[in-house]
């Protein structure tokens, strides 16, 4: 059997279901987004909700994150952080239960689908639009014009600031599902190799603890760029806000 890679990113349909000719089915990348909603329900209400005056570890885990990214929505939004702190605390946590989840062996990462992470970016990026809409009306499109243009240049700059700005939807996006599937398939391609060694015998067998061991510290790499990549998605988003808030 040829190994490939790129099988551990494959959506499955799990039950199909398509009423109406529109495709409703459950597939492994959805299953996984429910599981993640679910496992963050557990955390807030048997840790949160219901915290205990001596945290215990998960509370304690849960607590860091909250002060992370309240951090985050303060130094970024200001004084309207508390208005955004809930939205891009849960952002945050389900990103990194998303990303978490396909480091473990027979797993869906749901973020390693650029379908479902430019979804969330694009979102956001709809989001902060008609929010800067909502707060300064028709002002709201004078960021596209620098001040102090010379006019003669006006509609270059505008193209160059409208493709910047609606290039946010693109990369937000683009940067977490790339930083994760590149990870999963770096961790793939290493396990096949470490398996390969170990069913060959002999030698080679015993030679695999090298290759075993840079997949172990591969991993751990991985459990941090699962936060690290969820921190700049939340940072991001938290930017994007402050901008649409306190227009320049």
């Amino acid at each position: 059997m040829t190994f490939n890679a790129f099988e551990q990113f494959q959506i499955i349909k799990l039950i199909p279901f398509s009423p109406f000719g529109l495709d409703l089915s459950l597939t492994n990348s959805s299953l996984f987004m429910l599981l993640a909603l679910g496992f963050f329900y557990f955390l807030y209400y048997t840790n949160i909700k219901n915290g205990f005056i001596t945290p215990t570890r998960w509370q304690s885990v849960i607590e860091i994150i909250y002060d992370v990214m309240y951090g985050v929505a303060k130094e970024n939004i200001g004084a309207k952080a508390g208005k955004y702190f809930p939205f891009l605390f849960s952002l945050f946590v389900f990103i990194v239960i998303l990303n978490v989840f396909g480091i473990v062996p027979y797993t869906f990462s749901p973020t390693a689908h650029i379908a479902v992470t430019f979804g969330l970016s694009l979102s956001i990026f709809i989001g902060v639009t008609l929010l800067g809409m909502v707060n300064y009306g028709a002002n709201y499109f004078a960021m596209f014009m620098p001040a102090g243009s010379p006019l003669i240049l006006a509609p270059f700059m505008i193209v160059i600031e409208l493709v910047s700005h609606m290039a946010k939807a693109v990369s937000l996006g683009v940067r977490l599902a790339a930083n994760i599937t590149a990870g999963h398939i770096l961790f793939a391609i290493l396990s096949g190799f470490v398996w390969t060694m170990i069913t060959a015998g002999g030698i080679l067998a015993i030679a695999s603890i090298f290759p075993l061991l840079i997949v172990f510290f591969i991993t751990i790499i991985e459990m941090a760029v699962a936060f690290i990549q969820a921190y700049v998605f939340s940072l991001l988003t938290a930017i994007y806000i402050s901008e649409s808030e306190d227009l320049h």
